[in-house]
C-alpha cells in the first residue's frame, strides 16, 4: 500500500480531516488530537498496514512504523492542515488537565527527536574517534564536531522555547527569544562574576541555563496566558510592537527571578531523586520498572520521562535510569530475532526481521511490540521478564545514559562502555534463546460459554495449546467448494497470516466436514468457527465466513462440542449459505494451521475446486 493511500484511509477511519484538531508524529506514531474520539474506527484502522491504533495521553495514536514521516506528510497534504497541522475550534470537547499536560509534554519533544538522535549518533561517532585514535582531542576538528553534537543540548532553552510556544499557540519567536535571553553573555557574564545579583532592586540568583528543560517550560507556559491576556487588553492595531516588548519586559525578569531557579532547583531534586532511590536499590527498580515499561511505550507515557532524562543528564552528566530502561530495546531486538529463528511461517519471519533492522540500528522498539509482543502473549510475557531481569543488571551495574538516543551507533556513549556492550549482548542472546527454547506462542482453548461480542474477541478466544508431537499428515478439505488463497480473504487477521498460514474454501455447500481424525478443542458460542486438534498433533481452526459473529448464531448449527472425538468426514456444522449472504456477510472460510511452528513445510492445494475427499493442505516436519 502506497504512503498516500495509506494516509487516505487512515485520516477516513479517524473521523475525516474535520474531525482532526491536531497532529503531530514521532519515531513511529502519528498523534491525532480529535475532536471527537468516537468517530474514529479502530476496528477499520487496525485492518490497515499498520501496528496498531491506541487511544493515550489524551491523543489518538496511530502506530505505523519507520516510515511515519512520510505518512504524515501525505495526511497533512491531503488534508490542507498546513505546517502544524492545527485545525482547533472552540466546538470540540476539551481534554483533561492529565491528558494536556501529556500532550504538551510529548508534543513539545517530538520535533526535537530527531536531531537529540542526530546528535547522540554523532557524540557516539566522535567516542569512537577518538578511542581508536583517529581524533585528536585538542584539534579543531575535534572541536567543531563536538560543537556539531552539543549544540542541541546547550542551546535547549532556545529549541524548547519554540516548540513549546507551537505547541501552546502563541509566537513561537518570543517564546524562543526568552530562552536565548538565560543564555545571553550580558547574563551569563553575572554567574562568571560570582555572587548575587538583583534586577529593580529584587534579588536575583544567577544559574546556568545551558541543557535546561523545566525553567523554559514553565515560562513558556506562564507566557502563554500573558500573550492571551495582552492581545485583549492591547488595541489589534498595536500588537505588533507592544504585545512582544511587554512580554519580554514581564516574562525574562520572571524567569531569571522565579521560574529559572524554580526549574533548577525541581530538576536538581528529580535528579537526586532518581540517585536515592538508584542508590537504595537499583536493582528492584530496574526490575519493577524494566518489567512494566513496555506497557508504558504502549501507553505513549513514556514521553512523559523525557525531560527527567534530560534534566539527569544535565545535572549528574548521564542518567542511570534511562541508563537500564534502554537495556529493554534490546531484550525486543532478542526477541524479535528469537522468532526470525523459531519461526518457519514465512510472514512471520519477515515481520520479526523487519521489525529487528530498525531496533538494531535506530532503538525503536514498537514495530516489535505491535508487530510480536502483541499478538503472541507468550512473547510479550517473555519481553516483560526479561525486560526486567535486564534491567534490574543494568541498575546494579550503574549504567548510565549520556545522550537520549538508542541504537548499535550510540553505545560508546553509555558508561561504562563494555559493561554495557557485555549487557546489550547477553539480553539480545538469552531472550533469543528463551524464544528458541520455549516459543513464543501461548495459545489456549476458550471456554465455551463465553460470549463472544466480536471478530477480534473470537480471534483471541479460539487458540489452542501448542502441540509439540506434530508429526507429517495430509488436512482434507472440509467443505464443498473453491479453493482460494488467504490472501483473498477480506480480513487482515487471515489475509496478513496473522493467524497462521493456510488456504481458503469458497462454499458450494453449507455443511463444514472434520479434515482430521481428531478431537474438537473448541466451538464458537456463535458457532461460526471451530477448532481440532488431530490425531497427530495438528491444530486447525475452521472459521466461516467473514464477521459472521455478528449473525450471533443465527443461520449457524453446530453438530459437535468441544471434547467430542470426530473422524474424518463428519459432519461439524451446518450454515445457510444465502441467508447469510442475504444478510451482508461473506462466506469465504479459512482453513487455518495454528501450530504452524511445528511444521517445516506447508504446502496447499493447487486444485480449483474441492471434495471432502481431496487433499486441502499437507503438513510436513
Amino acid at each position: 500500500m502506497s504512503h498516500k493511500k495509506l494516509a487516505e484511509d487512515i485520516l477516513q477511519y479517524v473521523g475525516g480531516k474535520e474531525n482532526v484538531s491536531n497532529l503531530t508524529h514521532c519515531a513511529t506514531r502519528l498523534r491525532f488530537n480529535l475532536k471527537d474520539n468516537k468517530k474514529a474506527n479502530q476496528d477499520e484502522l487496525e485492518k490497515l498496514d499498520i501496528l496498531k491504533a491506541v487511544e493515550a495521553g489524551g491523543q489518538y495514536q496511530v502506530i505505523v512504523g519507520p516510515h511515519v514521516a512520510s505518512v504524515y506528510n501525505e495526511v497533512v497534504k491531503i488534508a490542507d492542515f498546513g505546517t502544524n497541522a492545527d485545525t482547533a475550534n472552540e466546538n470540540q470537547e476539551k481534554p483533561s488537565m492529565k491528558s494536556r499536560i501529556f500532550d504538551t509534554i510529548s508534543g513539545s519533544f517530538t520535533p526535537l527527536i530527531p536531531v537529540l538522535c542526530g546528535s547522540g549518533l554523532l557524540k557516539a561517532l566522535i567516542a569512537i574517534l577518538t578511542a581508536v585514535g583517529w581524533l585528536a582531542t585538542d584539534s579543531g576538528t575535534y572541536a567543531i564536531l563536538s560543537a556539531a553534537s552539543n549544540a542541541i543540548f546547550y542551546f535547549l532553552p532556545i529549541l524548547l522555547g519554540i516548540t513549546v510556544g507551537l505547541k501552546l499557540k502563541v509566537n513561537p519567536y518570543i517564546a524562543a527569544t526568552i530562552g536565548a535571553a538565560l543564555m545571553e553573555p550580558n547574563f551569563t557574564a553575572l554567574l562568571q562574576s560570582g555572587g548575587n545579583s538583583s534586577f529593580a532592586g529584587i534579588p536575583v540568583i544567577p544559574m546556568n541555563y545551558s541543557s535546561t528543560v523545566l525553567p523554559v517550560f514553565a515560562a513558556i507556559c506562564i507566557y502563554s496566558v500573558l500573550e492571551k491576556f495582552l492581545k485583549k487588553i492591547i488595541h489589534e492595531q498595536l500588537h505588533l510592537i507592544f504585545v512582544p516588548m511587554l512580554a519580554l519586559l514581564v516574562m525574562v525578569p520572571l524567569t531569571v527571578i522565579i521560574f529559572g531557579p524554580f526549574g533548577v532547583y525541581v530538576g536538581d531534586l528529580i535528579a537526586s531523586g532518581t540517585m536515592l532511590i538508584m542508590d537504595k536499590s537499583a536493582i528492584l527498580a530496574g526490575l519493577v520498572l524494566g518489567a512494566i515499561w513496555v506497557f508504558v511505550v504502549i501507553l505513549g507515557l513514556h514521553w512523559a520521562f523525557i525531560p527527567i532524562f534530560i534534566s539527569n543528564i544535565t545535572v549528574n552528566g548521564s542518567d542511570q535510569l534511562l541508563g537500564m530502561l534502554i537495556v529493554t530495546i534490546w531484550v525486543a531486538g532478542g526477541l524479535a530475532l528469537g522468532v526470525f529463528l523459531k519461526t518457519k511461517d514465512k510472514k512471520l519471519k519477515a515481520i520479526a526481521l523487519s521489525s529487528l533492522i530498525p531496533n538494531i540500528l535506530s532503538g525503536i522498539s514498537e514495530p516489535v511490540i505491535y508487530g510480536i509482543m502483541i499478538p503472541y502473549r507468550r512473547a510479550f510475557i517473555i519481553a516483560a521478564v526479561m525486560g526486567g531481569i535486564s534491567s534490574a543488571i543494568g541498575g546494579a551495574i550503574g549504567i548510565g545514559a549520556t545522550q537520549v538516543a538508542g541504537g548499535v551507533f550510540t553505545i560508546p556513549t553509555f558508561l561504562p562502555v563494555w559493561s554495557y556492550v557485555i549487557l546489550v549482548l547477553g539480553s539480545i542472546i538469552v531472550t533469543a534463546l528463551v524464544v528458541l527454547m520455549f516459543g513464543y506462542e501461548s495459545k489456549k482453548v476458550g471456554n465455551t460459554g463465553d460470549d463472544v461480542s466480536s471478530e477480534k474477541e473470537a480471534s483471541t478466544e479460539i487458540q489452542p495449546v501448542t502441540s509439540s508431537t506434530a508429526v507429517s499428515e495430509e488436512i482434507t478439505s472440509p467443505l464443498i467448494g473453491t479453493v482460494k488463497p488467504l490472501s483473498q480473504v477480506n480480513d487482515p487477521a487471515f489475509s496478513s497470516g496473522a493467524m497462521g498460514p493456510g488456504i481458503a474454501v469458497e462454499p458450494a455447500v453449507g455443511t463444514v466436514y472434520s479434515p482430521v481424525n481428531g478431537i474438537v478443542s473448541h466451538v464458537t458460542k456463535t458457532s461460526h468457527a471451530i477448532m481440532i486438534t488431530s490425531e497427530n498433533g495438528a491444530e486447525l481452526l475452521i472459521h466461516v465466513g467473514i464477521d459472521t459473529v455478528k449473525l450471533k448464531g443465527q443461520y449457524f448449527s453446530a453438530h459437535v462440542k468441544p471434547g467430542d472425538e470426530v473422524k474424518r468426514h463428519d459432519a461439524l456444522v451446518s450454515f445457510e449459505i444465502e441467508n447469510i449472504k442475504a444478510a451482508g456477510f461473506e462466506v469465504i472460510t479459512p482453513v487455518i494451521i495454528t501450530n504452524s511452528d511445528s511444521y517445516k513445510e506447508i504446502q496447499e492445494s493447487r486444485k480449483e475446486n474441492v471434495q471432502t475427499h481431496d487433499v486441502l493442505l499437507k503438513l510436513s516436519v
